[in-house]
């Protein structure tokens, strides 16, 4: 290694010490970069292990390489959904001590995956609307923390699956600033440049014959302002109550707690006659379901998949009557005899295909359609074997998605369309009826 190099890192990272940082990022051997589906970037992107995990390392200035690095550990410090950084290293030379970019070291965000990974030969209409929903929620959280991007994209964003939705994490923060608030013209100007940029990537992918006929590019890179403003408003809003309406503030806040959201603080003022009530939410905090959960089970997950679970969770204590008892009981038993045995029957080969609690819902599903199919409660033991035996085995791995396991991702993968009882993985669970069958979790009690 040639010359000395200026590492800044947030924790104690030794095996940084040992990667090639004297050759340029795209001339690093195959045996140290790990090849994983990367989105479209304006620089050099590559992967590679470091102690257990990988990493993906981008090429750029110095001054570039440390405000993201910055901004990146603030954005964490508030809780918004982005990548972790790891690292930044500045001073790189070659071999005949020609100086050579900064690098930005980020941990790959495991079980995620970039836009341009989430089909395989169409991009169907239900798929590419969840991707903008995602966007949007993304974005609302963002603004409200202060955080104008400056830079919104699906390119610039990494999907987890959650529960038959996405969730979406920043991971590109270079043009971004944050704020004590945003005005309206800087929340206007991130909404346009994701409706241009949307509309351009579908654009893209329609003319690769990759897009569903029925799509129009430009109409749905529109649709994000309709779910940003949906979510914006029922967020920020002020509301106006009669006295005689104060039922309406539980209903309030009720609303958001659906939509995933937290009031920790609510603003509320009377008129000078005392006949009308003002209310509005000051501090908002995303993770309802999920917190709560967390706090029952100790099951980390994200929103959906969280609701999903204490859904199940409330279907299990009315199943086996056990209402009378408290909800930490409740809790303790439904994931010692129930979530854990679904996960811990999955085989070890096959426990990098789906994180657990997306596996756990999956299940769900597929014993929905196995009961509607065969016309009988399917138990849930035999729902499991099914699932594992004719669709998990078939998933290709998200927890890291290496094919080959080293070398330069430089092609598209393809991407294996998977059944969990409904049709291919972009397609929607149908709407639950009165007919659907109830959970009968005496068979694993």
């Amino acid at each position: 290694m040639s010359g000395s190099l200026n590492i800044t890192a947030a924790t104690v990272e030794p095996g940084l010490l040992v990667l090639p940082w004297n050759l340029p990022l795209d001339m690093w051997p195959d045996d140290t970069i790990t090849a994983l589906p990367k989105g479209i970037s304006r620089h050099i992107v590559r992967f590679a292990q470091l102690d257990g995990y990988v990493i993906a390392i981008k090429e750029t200035t110095d001054e570039l390489a440390q405000s993201e690095y910055e901004m990146l550990r603030n954005l964490q410090k508030i809780d918004v959904p982005c990548v972790e950084p790891v690292a930044v290293v500045q001073g790189r030379k070659d071999e005949q001590g020609n100086p050579l970019a900064a690098a930005l070291v980020t941990r790959h965000l495991k079980f995620s995956m970039p836009f341009r990974a989430l089909y395989s030969t169409t991009l169907r209409p239900e798929t590419t609307q969840r991707l903008v929903d995602s966007l949007a929620l993304l974005l609302v959280r963002l603004h409200n923390v202060g955080f104008f991007w400056g830079d919104v994209s699906l390119s610039n964003t990494l999907f987890r699956r959650d529960a038959g939705s996405f969730a979406a994490y920043l991971v590109d923060a270079e043009t971004g600033r944050l704020y004590d608030n945003l005005t309206p013209g800087q929340r206007e100007h991130d909404l346009e440049i994701a409706r241009v940029n949307i509309a351009g990537e579908l654009m893209d992918i329609q003319a690769g014959g990759k897009l569903d006929a029925s799509i129009d590019p430009v109409a749905t890179s529109e649709s994000i302002m309709a779910s940003y403003d949906t979510l914006w408003h029922e967020l920020n809003d002020p509301e106006l109550l009669k006295q005689s309406e104060l039922w309406r503030i539980n209903k309030r806040v009720q609303r958001l707690n659906e939509l995933g959201f937290d009031i920790e603080e609510l603003s509320i003022k009377t008129d000078e006659d005392g006949t009308h009530v003002k209310i509005q939410p000051k501090v908002v905090d995303s993770g309802h379901h999920a917190r709560r959960l967390l706090r029952l089970t100790g099951l980390d997950t994200e929103e959906n998949q969280a609701r999903r679970l204490l859904n199940d969770l409330d279907a299990y204590a009315a199943t086996v009557s056990l209402l009378n008892l408290d909800e930490e009981v409740v809790a303790h038993l439904w994931l010692t005899r129930v979530f854990e045995p679904v996960i811990r029957a999955v085989p070890e080969n096959l426990d990098s295909k789906l994180e657990p609690a997306e596996v756990f819902h999956q299940v769900l599903e597929h014993r929905w359609f196995m009961s509607q199919k065969q016309g009988r409660d399917v138990p849930l033991n035999e729902a499991v074997r099914d699932y594992i035996d004719n669709v998990l085995q078939y998933r290709r791995d998200e927890e890291v998605v290496i094919n080959p396991p080293t070398g330069a991702f430089t092609a598209s993968i393809g991407i294996h369309t998977d059944s969990i009882g409904f049709g291919t993985e972009d397609g929607p669970p149908p709407p639950r009826g009165a007919d659907e069958p109830e959970v009968d979790w005496r068979d694993l009690v």
